[in-house]
């Protein structure tokens, strides 16, 4: 009997969870609480879009293809925990602006190293050709499913 030949899909589903758990546990055991994966997500939105421009929830259900009920609970959980604070806008009284507490750039810095080290250590023992080629790989991938 043959063995069963690898499946691409199932290779990289494999993979997504090892990343997700490494991330995962990595998180927890840097003291991150109070932050789900999809927080985590808004945050480093917010973190990165706040630098050139004002962030509202609209954005948010823009670049999450969510819907706005939903953006809505999602915000007014990490109000709750102390992750963001919504200021009123002057030019348009219906307009709230999302801004990070301390507390959530704090977490966000430190989410981002630890993902920086995941990261490294997913390259370690790899040449620069290999993740070259692998990239070329997972593009096109990538388009076949498209």
């Amino acid at each position: 009997m043959q063995p069963k030949e690898k499946e691409i899909g199932f290779e990289i589903k494999v993979l997504s969870n090892l990343i997700k758990r490494a991330i995962g546990e990595s998180i927890i055991d840097s003291g991150v609480e109070d932050m789900t994966g999809l927080h985590g997500m808004v945050i480093g939105f917010i973190y990165h879009r706040s630098k050139f421009a004002d962030v509202y929830q609209r954005d948010i259900e823009v670049e999450f293809n969510i819907r706005r009920s939903t953006v809505t609970g999602i915000l007014q959980l990490m109000e709750k925990n102390g992750l963001i604070t919504r200021e009123h806008v002057k030019h348009d009284a219906r307009l709230k602006k999302l801004k990070l507490t301390p507390k959530a750039i704090k977490m966000h810095e430190m989410v981002s190293q630890k993902i920086a080290e995941i990261e490294n250590q997913l390259r370690s023992g790899l040449t620069q050709e290999e993740i070259h080629s692998f990239f070329t790989i997972i593009d096109k991938i990538k388009k076949n499913i498209e």
